[in-house]
């Protein structure tokens, strides 16, 4: 059998890959940083995991030993300066190996782009990636795709919630320009059917839906599809894509860091020149996916909470990826802690329950407004803030991103340890977790917990200080009430709270 190497298959594109070369019938194996985040996925027992790093070359040499076929679906979407040099250092790296390896075919999905025209930094960072690719040594296949349609995609989920959020909105001119979109489910089939291309062939081939549409026709017709009225979109010539992608930040969930590259490149249209693909992968039988259907299938998806993958699977740029330190000299100096412990007159299913459905829609349990406001000034300073919500209501699951945090450990009905991804002098975590024996009253622990770097992280440790009892002190306690309200009649028994704020 084949065998494949995914990278990035905890990303929007690699976690669906995924699945569908397994449905092809190719052996697979994926390169991670980190290995528990394949764990939750459907198909982790049919792959082989590599847990490695794509910009270390002896990482890449074990994961590509052997490989028939390498998917390289890397890109610092959104990652700051140095994007670029990030990206062409990895590229090169993998274009190296690969050809060391003996890696008989390349497949990278890159960005369509105009030719002949000067590029936004996302585009041209894309096009050099590709060059770097192509001109390896490893028969390489790139696939150029404009904006993807499917539940959970950055693109997608910034033109839903402009369209949903705006009835009238005020946009650059460029938003009459001409863009050919397509369907997630296209670009699957065109990524699988790479695999199988002539090692012979090795060139780039745009990819593209059957419709060819302005950003403002996708909006109507997005709208349309959603049962809303028609919005009111004005064109105006004075907003830079930095601008708007500042716009976009205040509207959608979608960062301003996250923003710009996507609005950049929609200052170019992006239609596709050729369409060679149809050659070595065939339309099916039904055609392409046109973008009304595939909006249609977006939204179904999200109706029934049956989004696979979505964009805040990918790690926020500048969070820390590190898991929480058991050593407080692992950060060169201590832990704060704020440890609270309280015996719940519940179950401990009622507890856990609550537990694993905080956040997003549901809340954070405490001082909402002052939560509110704290997203704000995380978002106002290139953070994700609270709009990303959670990828499911009820469940999580490691690496899920869970408003500013990121789930970094589960243990289901034990443990919910949470890392924070908002802009802070430190590194922070939450920690809440049940104990006690299975037929008892179950003690709710709760630690918020930081690792100060320098003196401005200890000022900022105790200036938010006096607001713990408030901010936490309210969280555990509503969740407690919240939990005996699910669990139905209390157990007997007496019930304590105790709390203590150290210095270890």
């Amino acid at each position: 059998m084949t065998l494949v190497l995914v990278t990035g298959a905890t990303g929007y594109i690699g976690g669906r890959l995924v699945p569908e070369l397994l449905a092809a019938g190719y052996r697979v194996r994926v390169l991670s940083r980190h290995a528990e985040r394949i764990a939750s996925r459907d198909w982790a027992d049919e792959v082989e995991v590599v847990e490695g790093d794509a910009t270390s070359r002896p990482d890449l040499r074990r994961a590509l030993d052997g490989v028939d076929v390498a998917y390289y679906l890397i890109h610092a979407l959104g990652a700051g300066p140095g994007f670029a040099d990030r990206d062409r250092s990895t590229a090169r790296g993998f274009a190296v190996v690969a050809r060391e390896s003996g890696v008989g075919r390349v497949v990278y999905l890159g960005g369509l782009y105009p030719a002949g025209e000067r590029l936004s930094a996302h585009l041209e960072s894309r096009r050099e990636v590709e060059e770097i690719l192509l001109d390896g040594g490893a028969p390489t296949i790139v696939l150029r795709a404009a904006v993807i349609l499917g539940s959970g995609s950055a693109s997608f989920e910034m033109m839903r919630y402009l369209t949903e959020r705006l009835p009238a909105m005020v946009a650059p001119r460029w938003i009459d320009n001409r863009i050919q979109p397509i369907a997630v489910r296209d670009v699957l089939r065109y990524l699988v059917g790479a695999a199988s291309i002539p090692a012979t062939v090795s060139r780039g081939f745009d990819i593209g839906g059957p419709d060819v549409l302005t950003y403002r026709e996708m909006m109507q017709r997005y709208a349309a599809a959603a049962g809303l009225r028609r919005r009111l979109i004005r064109a105006v010539p004075v907003l830079t894509p930095r601008l708007a992608s500042h716009w976009v930040g205040l509207v959608t969930p979608v960062p301003p860091a996250i923003a710009r590259p996507l609005v950049g490149s929609l200052v170019h249209e992006v239609v596709a020149q050729e369409d060679d693909i149809k050659r070595y992968v065939p339309d099916p039988p039904g055609g392409l996916v046109g973008f009304d259907d595939a909006v249609a299938l977006a939204l179904t998806r999200i109706r029934e909470l049956d989004v696979r993958t979505s964009w805040v699977s990918a790690s926020t740029p500048g969070a820390p990826s590190d898991p929480m330190p058991d050593d407080p000299d692992w950060a060169g100096g201590s832990l704060l802690v704020d440890d609270r412990s309280r015996t719940v007159d519940t179950t401990s299913e009622a507890l856990w329950t609550v537990i694993e459905g905080i956040g997003g829609a549901h809340g954070w349990y405490s001082w909402r407004l002052g939560w509110v406001a704290r997203g704000i000034m995380d978002r106002l300073f290139g953070g994700p803030g609270l709009r990303r919500g959670r990828r499911h209501p009820h469940h999580l699951a490691p690496g899920d991103a869970l408003d500013w945090w990121r789930v970094e450990t589960i243990d289901p009905g034990r443990l919910l340890r949470l890392r924070a991804e908002m802009r802070l002098p430190g590194l922070a975590w939450l920690e809440l977790s049940i104990e006690g024996d299975d037929g008892e009253r179950p003690t709710f622990r709760q630690r918020a917990i930081f690792s100060p770097r320098g003196l401005p992280g200890q000022l900022y440790w105790w200036a938010i200080s006096p607001f713990h009892t408030i901010v936490f002190g309210g969280m555990q306690r509503n969740i407690a009430r919240a939990a005996e309200a699910h669990g139905g009649p209390p157990a007997p028994g007496r019930h304590r709270a105790s709390r203590s704020t150290t210095v270890p």
